[in-house]
């Protein structure tokens, strides 16, 4: 485990503010800029963004312990954040690989530019290795893109977005493009983010109608499907491992509610204290058993990203099962701490309420369940046979 200290970066005087302000933005459905400002204002931004080019040069694994603070105060702010932080943390990943293509990312964010992540698509479970928002080139080596991309969080104030498309029209075609477009008439963000948790996040619908990336925002033209390029494995290892932190920061926020509540609540018919219920006792021994076991795992892979670590085709497998797993556990810790906290936590006004809606996003995130269990399956037994 590191010793980093991550209050160094978030104290706990900006986390109360910020804790404070998730209770408006969750009830009135809005995105928390004055978080944001404040994380910019320190510059959290640019974490990942070595210190030559501005930024803290922190590692990955870092960045990964700050999340799981950040998450505790407020789980849309973290998430809304950790978009940014993935495209950062590509390009801290190349970077280490002595490939430097994403350098305009990390002196823009080093500035307190937010680039944010355009890659879902309704119904496209290829993911990174296909699209259906279309690529055209626009004969100077730069492209045009038109699709629509769902689940764009940081919708209200980002200044790029990073996207995916396919282009069928090119000799060498086709070809997945990745490049990064800058705000423009071309690109509308619908209103329409109105969901049961997760809501300061914004992560609204985002049209391109022709939105143009110049040859010097275009990053990639790979093969579709699955395929070794860094930029690929960077951006699947940082999005992994910072939405598993994210969850984990989640479930650590639930556990410490849960002592609160077990420490505070007092039983008439015993006249102590639930943290004496023995059935009390082994509930929020299981949320701790459970959650004790993520951030080492969090630590350990991020580290081995850090590292250049070579896990070969296990990789996937492994990084998909942390999310996962982080998930899981998550999940099943603010259950468990819905029931420690009693009759109190039904209330929308409680904390536990909100994080119990926030947690079930992690649900939808890549890797869901059943592509974990696949790539799982597909690492230990091979491919299905025909």
């Amino acid at each position: 485990m590191t010793s980093f200290d991550p209050a160094r970066y978030l104290p706990d005087d900006l986390l109360a503010r910020i804790r404070e302000r998730a209770v408006v933005h969750d009830r009135e459905n809005t995105f928390p800029r004055d978080d944001l400002d404040e994380l910019r204002a320190t510059g959290y931004l640019g974490i990942l963004v070595p210190a030559e080019l501005g930024g803290a040069g922190l590692s990955l694994a870092d960045a990964s312990l700050l999340q799981q603070r950040l998450a505790g105060a407020a789980p849309a702010t973290a998430l809304a954040v950790n978009m940014h932080l993935v495209w950062t943390g590509v390009a801290k990943v190349l970077l280490d690989r002595g490939i430097d293509d994403l350098a305009f990312v990390q002196r823009g964010a080093a500035a307190g530019e937010v680039f944010a992540f355009g890659i879902s698509e309704a119904g496209n479970d290829l993911v990174l290795f296909g699209s259906d928002t279309e690529a055209r080139p626009d004969g100077e080596g730069g492209y045009t893109f038109t699709g629509t991309k769902i689940f764009t969080s940081l919708s209200p104030v980002w200044n790029h977005l990073g996207v995916h498309g396919l282009d069928e029209t090119s000799p060498d075609g086709p070809k997945m493009v990745f490049a990064f477009l800058d705000r423009s008439d071309e690109i509308v963000t619908r209103d329409d983010w109105d969901t049961l948790g997760m809501r300061g996040t914004q992560s609204r619908t985002t049209e391109l109608r022709g939105a143009h990336a110049p040859a010097d925002r275009v990053v990639r033209r790979l093969d579709p499907g699955p395929q070794p390029d860094p930029l690929v494995f960077g951006i699947f290892a940082v999005f992994e491992i910072l939405l598993a932190s994210v969850y984990t920061g989640i479930a650590r926020r639930a556990l410490d509610l849960a002592v609160e509540a077990a420490t505070s609540r007092r039983s008439k018919k015993t006249g102590t204290t639930y943290a004496n219920d023995p059935d009390i006792r082994w509930r929020i021994a299981e949320m701790a058993l459970a959650y004790d076991a993520l951030p080492p795992q969090l630590a350990e892979l991020a580290s081995d990203v850090d590292t250049l670590t070579d896990h070969g085709g296990r990789w996937f497998t492994l990084l998909s099962g942390v999310k996962y797993r982080a998930v899981a556990m998550a999940k099943a810790v603010v259950d468990d701490a819905i029931l420690v906290g009693g009759g109190s936590a039904y209330f929308s006004r409680n904390e536990l309420s909100r994080l119990y809606r926030d947690v079930l996003a992690g649900m939808f995130h890549p890797s869901d369940s059943e592509s974990a269990h696949a790539t799982a399956a597909a690492a230990w037994l091979g491919p299905v046979a025909d």
